[in-house]
């Protein structure tokens, strides 16, 4: 885990400027095969299993998650496992967009770099996604919903490190209060269980 507190240090080594994040036709066809198959549900749930064990401070999760807790700020780490495969696990970096896009928010930006350290490449691919706010004029105040939502997804040499999902909200009094974290989670992460036709089709997605 050395590498990820090291990501989280407040260093800031030489790294490219961001730069937009572009897919293929071919990434995209792929992907919405993907989705149309359900993949997806073989880590939602699991990953929203370990979510909550992490936080109870219990053990025994299929897969491993560590929190963040910082002031206005909340988060998730979904770290990455060889039983995933890159591919899967890029189209669920890009189906946590999605998810947080149907909650009511709109896409902010969506870029990608690399950063060299010292003894390791760091490549990332954020998604900053902005709440479109609802009932100002009727209330005098407007829904932010959970706040601005980052998504990210980071490759350690060029291998899939983990996901992190963040939540940032808004302390002005225009605002309502946000929605909690944990909510975020539930409303994101927790589908249906894979059926065994499902989790049969981790294999044919396990490359990008």
């Amino acid at each position: 885990m050395n590498f990820i507190k090291r990501l989280f240090s407040s260093s800031h080594p030489a790294s490219a400027e961001w730069q937009p994040l572009q897919r293929h036709p071919a990434h995209e066809r792929r992907r919405q095969q993907w989705l149309a198959d359900e993949v997806f549900r073989n880590w939602t749930g699991p990953f929203f299993k370990a979510y909550h064990y992490q936080k109870a401070g219990l053990p025994g999760a299929r897969f491993r998650v560590q929190l963040i807790r910082e002031a206005h700020l909340h988060g998730a780490v979904f770290l990455y496992d060889p039983s995933i495969g890159p591919g899967n696990f890029q189209h669920l970096f890009d189906y946590l967009r999605d998810r947080v896009l149907g909650l009511g928010y709109h896409l902010g930006a969506a870029d990608e770099r690399t950063t060299r350290h010292e003894t390791f490449t760091e490549s990332t691919q954020k998604y900053f996604l902005k709440p479109r706010p609802h009932d100002c004029a009727s209330s005098g105040r407007c829904d932010q919903r959970f706040g601005n939502v980052t998504v990210d997804l980071v490759r350690i040499n060029g291998q899939p490190g983990f996901i992190r999902v963040l939540s940032n909200p808004f302390s002005d009094a225009i605002f309502t209060p946000a929605a909690s974290f944990d909510e975020l989670m539930e409303a994101v992460f927790n589908q249906p269980a894979p059926t065994p036709e499902i989790e049969q089709r981790i294999a044919e997605y396990r490359k990008l």
